[in-house]
C-alpha cells in the first residue's frame, strides 16, 4: 500500500484508532484527577497530593511502555487485555481508595500503587495502539507519532474541562471513575471490531463491564456506609459542591458539627468560645461598617450582629452552596440565629482574594475566618500579598483586622508565620489565643496599621447581651504565650513561597 493511494477502509480504520487514542487519553487523564481530587479532599496540601500522584503516575507510564514491547507481537490481544485491567484498576480506583481512607487508614500507600498500576497499564496503551496505526498505512513512523501525540493531548484537554465542570458535579468522584472504566472497556470493543480480532477476546471486556455495573448498584451504600466511618456522629446533611465536600453531623445530645472535607469546623457545644474570641476584639472600637471574610457558616456574622451600632456587614464566600445550606438548614440557622436574613448583611459568593482585587468599599473592622492553610487555595489566604490588600484596600483609619491563626500548640510554626505575614504586610500585631476544647488550643491574630501602633485586647460587651466566655480577665490572659510555644523565628508566607503549607503540615504530622 502505497501513501497516496489509501483504501476507505484503511482511512475509517485509522480515523477509529486515532479517536480510540483520543478515548484513553481521557481516561488516564481522569484517573489521575480522581487521585488527586481525593486525596486533596480528605487530606488537603494539594500541592503534595499533586507531586506523588504525578511521580508514580508518569514513572509507572515509562515502565509500562518498555514492558509493551513483546506485546507488539499481538498488539490486538494485547490492547484488549490492558483495556481490560486499566478499566477495572481504574474503575474501581475511587472506591478502593475511599475504602482505604475509611476502613484501613491505609490511604497514601494505596494511594501510590494504585496510581502506579494505572499508570503502568496507561503506558502500554501507547505503543500498542501505536503499532496498530502503523499495520493501516505504509508511512514514516514520525508521521503516525504525531498523528498520535496530536490525539493524546487533545484527550487531556477534553479530560481536563469535562473532569471539573461534569464528571465531577454529576457524578462524584466514585461514579466518575467507574463511569471512565467503562470507557476504556468500550475502547477495547472499538479496536477489536476495528481490526476484527478474535470474537474471544470479547470475554474480559464483558467481565469487566458486568463488575463496574454492579460497582455501580453498589456504590451508593458504600459512599454513605464509608462517609459515616469517617465520622463519631450520625451525618445528617451531606453534599458535594463545586469546592468542597459539606457535612453536618448531630449526635444523641445535640452536638452539632460541620465538617469541610473532613476538616471540623465548629462544634455547637464549643463554638462560642471561637467565635467571640475571634469577632469582639476586633469590634472593640469603631464598627459601623464590618466585612467578614470566611465564615460561610454564619457564626462570626452573628457575634458581629449583636451590636446594634453596627451599620452594615459584607460576607464574602467561596461557596454559594455553603451560604445557601446555613440560611436554610434549620439546624444550621438556628445556631447562626438566621444571622443572613438581618437587613444589614450581603453576601457574596467569590473568592476572597479575587474579591479584594476589585472591591472599593472601605471598612471599621475586617474578620478572616477562612479554614486552616492545608492546601494552595487557602495559603493564598494568609499570605502577605493578601493581608497588604486588606491594609491598602479595605481598612479603614483606625480600622482593625482580625485573623484565625490556628493552633499555637500543634502548628506553632504556622501560626507564628501567619503572625509575621501580617506585621509584613504593615500591620501592628497582637497576637492571643484561647482554649476551645474541639480544638485545643486555639490562636488569633489582631491588627491595625502600624503607625497606629498595636492594637489593644479589649471589648465591648453588646447593648442588651451577655458574653458566654470572653470578658476583660480572659482577654488579659489570653495575650500571654508559654515559653514552649512563644514567637518563634519563622518566615512570613508569601505566594510565590507558600511556607505556610509545610509549617501546617510538619505541626500536626504527629498528632
Amino acid at each position: 500500500m502505497s501513501a497516496t493511494a489509501v483504501s476507505p477502509r484503511a482511512r475509517r480504520t485509522r480515523v477509529l484508532l486515532l479517536g480510540t487514542v483520543l478515548l484513553v487519553a481521557v481516561c488516564g487523564f481522569v484517573y489521575e484527577l480522581v487521585i488527586i481530587a481525593l486525596g486533596t479532599y480528605l487530606f488537603g496540601n494539594s500541592i503534595f497530593q499533586v507531586s506523588i500522584v504525578l511521580a508514580a503516575f508518569v514513572s509507572a507510564m515509562g515502565l509500562g511502555s518498555l514492558a509493551a514491547k513483546p506485546l507488539q507481537r499481538r498488539p490486538v490481544t494485547g490492547f484488549v487485555l490492558v483495556e481490560s485491567a486499566v478499566a477495572l484498576v481504574g474503575g474501581l480506583s475511587a472506591m478502593l481508595l475511599y475504602a482505604a481512607f475509611a476502613y484501613a487508614d491505609l490511604y497514601q500507600p494505596t494511594m501510590i500503587a494504585v496510581a502506579s498500576a494505572i499508570g503502568f497499564l496507561v503506558g502500554c496503551e501507547i505503543p500498542l495502539l501505536m503499532a496498530l496505526l502503523q499495520r493501516t498505512r505504509d508511512e514514516s513512523p514520525g508521521r503516525s507519532v504525531a498523528d498520535l501525540l496530536a490525539a493524546d493531548y487533545l484527550g487531556a484537554v477534553v479530560a481536563g474541562i469535562a473532569f471539573p465542570f461534569l464528571l465531577l458535579p454529576a457524578l462524584g468522584q466514585i461514579q466518575s471513575a467507574l463511569a471512565v472504566g467503562a470507557l476504556n472497556a468500550a475502547a477495547g470493543f472499538v479496536v477489536l471490531r476495528t481490526v476484527r480480532g478474535p470474537s474471544m477476546l470479547a470475554a474480559p471486556l464483558l467481565a469487566v463491564l458486568a463488575v463496574l455495573a454492579g460497582a455501580a448498584i453498589f456504590a451508593g451504600r458504600f459512599e454513605v456506609t464509608a462517609r459515616q466511618q469517617l465520622f463519631d456522629d450520625p451525618i445528617v446533611h451531606t453534599e458535594r459542591s463545586r469546592y468542597q465536600d459539606i457535612t453536618l453531623t448531630e449526635s444523641g445530645s445535640g452536638d452539632l458539627r460541620l465538617f469541610l472535607n473532613g476538616d471540623l469546623q465548629f462544634s455547637s457545644r464549643d463554638e462560642y468560645r471561637y467565635h467571640e474570641a475571634l469577632v469582639h476584639p476586633a469590634l472593640a472600637g469603631p464598627r459601623a461598617r464590618v466585612l467578614v471574610l470566611g465564615g460561610g457558616d454564619g457564626l462570626a456574622l452573628r457575634e458581629v450582629l449583636r451590636h446594634p451600632d453596627v451599620k452594615r456587614v459584607v460576607l464574602v464566600d467561596l461557596d454559594p452552596r455553603m451560604l445557601a445550606l446555613a440560611r436554610t438548614d434549620t439546624r444550621l440557622a438556628g445556631l447562626n440565629q438566621a444571622a443572613f436574613s438581618d437587613p444589614r448583611v450581603t453576601t457574596v459568593a467569590q473568592d476572597a482574594f479575587n474579591w479584594l482585587r476589585s472591591s472599593t468599599e472601605r471598612f471599621d473592622a475586617v474578620i478572616a475566618d477562612f479554614p486552616d492553610p492545608d492546601d494552595a487555595g487557602t495559603a493564598k489566604l494568609y499570605s502577605v500579598e493578601f493581608y497588604d490588600g486588606v491594609r491598602r484596600r479595605l481598612l479603614l483609619p483606625g480600622g482593625r483586622l482580625a485573623v484565625q491563626g490556628g493552633s499555637p500548640y500543634f502548628a506553632p510554626d504556622a501560626f507564628w508565620s501567619i503572625e509575621r505575614s501580617v506585621a509584613a504586610a504593615g500591620l501592628a500585631t497582637r497576637p492571643y489565643h484561647v482554649d476551645v476544647p474541639s480544638f485545643g488550643d486555639w490562636g488569633f491574630v489582631l491588627a491595625r496599621r502600624q503607625g497606629e501602633g498595636p492594637p489593644p485586647l479589649a471589648v465591648d460587651r453588646p447593648t442588651g447581651a451577655r458574653l458566654r466566655f470572653l470578658d476583660a480577665r480572659t482577654l488579659a490572659a489570653a495575650a500571654s504565650f508559654p515559653p514552649d510555644r512563644g514567637r518563634r523565628s519563622v518566615a512570613p508566607n508569601t505566594l510565590n513561597r507558600p511556607r505556610i503549607l509545610d509549617y501546617e503540615r510538619r505541626g500536626y504530622r504527629d498528632y
